[in-house]
């Protein structure tokens, strides 16, 4: 069974409900870690919790959702190791996989609709890393983020 963790701040509680739902459908086991209400809260701490869960291995790929999906981004890449995406387009959802190994998702609930909030899911999740070229380039991205790109 496939394992992912999801998390949203107040904007997405609805969305993230609805992508657990479907996800947990499709066989995954889900990690939810919140916000579980509409009261307001940081997306920061989301963020970090799902990126911490990433980076001690006990999940490999997560979806984060807010407003825009901006700023969850911003958060999770903050973390080593972290490669998220803010997508609202299935193209762009699918090949973050496939050529930057992205491992965390994000979107925004004020951005894309209910269907396309599934679509994108789906073509992430389905998605492989291609390597070759690509691994080169996101071995640069890690050695941008360890200060060792010469």
């Amino acid at each position: 069974m496939k394992k992912l963790i999801l998390g949203c701040d107040h904007a997405a509680v609805e969305l993230k409900n609805l992508v657990k739902e479907h996800l947990t459908a499709r066989g995954f086991e889900v990690e939810d870690v919140g916000t579980h209400t509409t009261d307001s809260c940081n997306y920061p701490d989301i963020a970090h919790k799902l990126c911490t869960k990433i980076q001690s291995g006990e999940h490999t790929m997560g979806i984060l959702i807010c407003g825009t999906g901006i700023g969850m981004s911003m958060a999770a890449n903050k973390h080593r190791g972290i490669r998220a995406a803010c997508c609202s387009d299935t193209f762009s959802a699918k090949l973050t996989r496939q050529h930057n190994d992205a491992n965390v998702l994000c979107f925004g609930a004020r951005v894309v609709g209910m269907g396309l909030a599934i679509e994108l899911v789906d073509a992430f999740v389905d998605a492989e890393f291609e390597g070759g070229k690509h691994a080169v380039r996101v071995d640069m991205i890690t050695a941008i983020e360890n200060g060792t790109l010469a």
